[in-house]
């Protein structure tokens, strides 16, 4: 803090912007990113202790128990999701960054000598599961490589993948390549030996860890983001979520025309019953179609089926696509069938 404190008292602009510096308001403060909690049963002895900044580490000093028990070699990945707490200066942008959120990450172990490899193919995977399962715009994502001088200290390299938020592009996920730093710290300070044997290659080494991190809020907000639309039809805007369909609440959305007509209802239900066997599905009959349409583009479900008084004497039924807003006619009892093949091609 001395140091920081001459360096200020000397500096009466930002290097950046040259905005002047008021010296009194930036004098140099003691500032912990982890969140000091008492754990203590009472609060006149209090004992405290720290929320977990990430959930990497308990990952790492279970590392030579999940060896012994499961008898696996490396390559070993790891994964586990949970709350994170960090005292970020400044939360906002939605649920962007905030002081708890929850955070998914993977500890991939590997042979050092093939770090750098997994490390590429990890940048791979996790940029086309994006794309490809989640269904996020391929336009709204991109890569970006951190420079050495903005490498975390555990760091060999690191890639995020950003995101284009509604404020701008900012990182979604990191793939870091973490070397062997937290197995090395973890066996310097509980003096337990926490190397590898490789039965092959006849060597012992200190297993080098790949790291693809995320958020379940980041990607919720990213998902949302990239589904939301307004569109104006026939003079009123038209919101709609575009979904891919494996990430819509619901696959598709079951009316009767008319709720009054018991042969209607009861058609619709039996329809409803087979879908949701197969697929996440929601019956309503509380309004006219068009505002039951409307509900279920806000929704962002993708299918809408409607069974109307001549579904009674052809067996057929209305399926209307969300995007396109187009109808057609199927054979009632080859909705799951339609189903089916309309999801499967959304993955390709």
């Amino acid at each position: 803090l001395d140091k920081l404190e001459k360096i200020s008292e000397n500096l009466y602009s930002c290097p950046d912007c040259s905005a002047k510096i008021d010296t009194q308001k930036s004098k140099a403060r003691k500032f912990n990113l982890m969140l000091k909690t008492n754990v203590s049963a009472t609060e006149d002895e209090p004992t405290y202790g720290y929320l977990r900044p990430e959930t990497a580490q308990g990952i790492f000093t279970n590392f030579a128990n999940v060896l012994d028990t499961t008898h696996k070699k490396l390559p070993l990945g790891i994964a586990q999701i949970g709350k994170a707490f960090r005292n970020e200066v400044t939360t906002g942008s939605f649920i962007f960054r905030m002081k708890e959120f929850e955070q998914m990450e993977i500890e991939y172990f590997v042979n050092p000598h093939d770090s750098d490899e997994y490390y590429r193919q990890w940048v791979t995977e996790r940029f086309t599961f994006y794309v490809e399962k989640i269904g996020l715009s391929k336009e709204n994502l991109r890569l970006r490589e951190h420079g050495k001088e903005e490498l975390a200290h555990y760091a060999k390299s690191c890639t995020d993948i950003e995101f284009n938020f509604p404020f701008g592009w900012s990182e979604l996920e990191g793939i870091a390549n973490r070397g062997n730093f937290d197995l090395t710290e973890h066996s310097r300070v509980s003096k337990k030996d926490l190397s590898y044997y490789d039965d092959q290659k006849k060597e012992r080494f200190v297993p080098f860890v790949i790291e693809p991190s995320s958020g379940v809020d980041r990607t919720f907000f990213a998902v949302i983001s990239d589904a939301y639309y307004e569109e104006v039809v026939k003079d009123k805007v038209r919101v709609v979520l575009k979904f891919k369909p494996s990430m819509a609440p619901y696959t598709a959305a079951v009316f009767p025309l008319l709720k009054n007509r018991p042969e209607l209802v009861e058609l619709a239900k039996n329809i409803f019953c087979d879908i949701k066997e197969k697929f996440p599905a929601v019956y309503d009959d509380s309004g006219a179609i068009g505002k039951l349409y409307r509900r279920q583009d806000e929704i962002g479900t993708p299918f809408c089926i409607t069974v109307d008084v001549e579904s009674l004497n052809d067996g057929k039924i209305t399926v209307r696509d969300r995007d396109s807003m187009q109808q057609e006619r199927i054979a009632a009892d080859k909705v799951l069938e339609f189903l089916v093949e309309k999801v499967t091609n959304a993955y390709h």
